[in-house]
């Protein structure tokens, strides 16, 4: 039984993982894609941030939906599958209208089916895997960080080398397209072997609960930590190119190697605190990405930039799923649902820091990595007050754990 349970969670873990790179992938290509459809329109630092945060919004209002019809549905294999489809659709037609609002809008519907996928892939991972869950979506998040933070940036990189935005788009819709065919049988066994339980939500319960003191000061925690990594994942391109002269492709092969370091540590950052504990790690996160931002903000030099930036959005990337965790062992239930609450404002919320790094770039693109240092100190001093308590860490126990304010027993 153990050898075949075993087996179901490789399977499991590996369907995920590939269908996760593959959706993200072509969502990564935004990074370098947007300054390139702002500088076809004439456009700046400002439209930049706009259209990350626009689709940053559509995710928001996908994610919910999504956390709710995955809690209530007996078949996740399918609904995942509908996600690549989304995706192709969304993303194809983008290159397909002119002008900037509609191919912003566009974007952010195809942006809506990749975070579809989130609450429902990890929503079946921490009910599937409750003594693992920050180790499962940490090798879940590699797998998307391999997408979107690796593949992405260097393939947009390269092809912006030869085609316009457009043509490179089409291109890189097509691993989604093959996915979409592929995952077809995926589908099926993934919804076999593990069919979702129609789950009650009491919506009033659990909106209490985050409106609690504790849930507040987590959710504000997680809107600044994610405004603090956009505000430097949505600069970052633009500042190579512009301020130090990159090509596309160099400047997303320094993109890349920034976030591939972030990706690496995700599941070892997960494991370890699945033992230890949540907090010392995302405080150590937190003030370790302070501190480097703040070095990148301050430095003129590209050499000194990215070895400020490197450090700070790799720690930032490689806690997410440490914090995701937190998140979903706060409410203990619900845990597709509470996963579509927390991408929505981890996402939704949080990326309108790449707006206001948009905004002040219109007058010097580092001092967006300074806000963004602001912000990741802001949501330590947070976490301070947080008290994660973590219990039942045994193989034949779920985790019963809470995140509490001193002042909410």
């Amino acid at each position: 039984m153990a050898a075949e349970s075993y087996k179901q969670h490789r399977f499991l873990l590996g369907a995920l993982f590939m269908g996760h790179m593959t959706n993200d992938w072509v969502a990564g290509t935004l990074w370098l894609l947007a300054p390139a459809i702002a500088a076809s329109m004439g456009l700046g630092p400002a439209e930049v941030g706009l259209i990350l945060t626009i689709n940053g919004i559509g995710a928001g209002l996908a994610y919910i939906p999504a956390g709710v019809i995955a809690d209530r549905s007996t078949r996740p294999g399918f609904l995942m599958l509908l996600s690549f489809w989304w995706v192709a659709i969304g993303y194809l037609s983008a290159t397909l209208v002119p002008g900037f609002w509609a191919v912003t809008l566009l974007l952010a519907f195809g942006v809506m089916g990749d975070a579809f996928w989130h609450p429902i892939a990890t929503g079946v991972l921490v009910k599937e895997m409750p003594q693992r869950r920050a180790q499962a979506l940490g090798i879940h998040a590699v797998g998307g960080s391999i997408g979107a933070e690796v593949l992405g940036p260097l393939s947009t990189g390269f092809l912006l080398g030869f085609f316009d935005w457009q043509t490179t788009l089409q291109i890189l819709v097509l691993p989604v397209v093959i996915m979409g065919v592929l995952f077809i049988p995926v589908a099926a066994r993934i919804s076999r072997d593990n069919p979702g339980q129609v789950i009650h939500i009491d919506f009033r319960t659990l909106a209490r609960q985050w409106f609690k003191p504790a849930g507040v000061a987590l959710m504000l925690m997680m809107i600044l930590y994610n405004m603090a990594l956009m505000a430097q994942l949505a600069m970052a391109p633009l500042y190579f190119q512009s301020e130090h002269g990159l090509s596309p492709f160099y400047a997303g092969l320094i993109f890349a190697a920034i976030l591939m370091i972030g990706s690496i540590f995700q599941p070892l950052f997960g494991k370890y605190t699945d033992s230890r504990g949540r907090k010392p790690l995302i405080l150590l996160a937190l003030f370790g990405a302070t501190f480097f931002a703040l070095f990148a903000g301050l430095s003129a030099s590209l050499y000194w930039a990215v070895l400020g930036l490197l450090p700070a959005v790799a720690i930032l990337t490689a806690v997410r799923p440490v914090i995701l965790a937190a998140a979903v062992e706060y409410t203990g239930k619900s845990e597709a649902t509470t996963l579509g609450i927390v991408f929505t404002v981890l996402d939704g919320v949080g990326m309108f820091g790449a707006l206001l790094a948009g905004l002040i770039g219109e007058f010097e693109l580092r001092y967006a990595f300074i806000m963004a240092a602001a912000m990741a100190l802001s949501a330590g001093l947070i976490c301070l007050f947080l008290n994660f308590r973590t219990t039942a860490l045994s193989d034949d126990q779920p985790v019963v754990s809470q995140v509490a304010s001193p002042a909410d027993p």
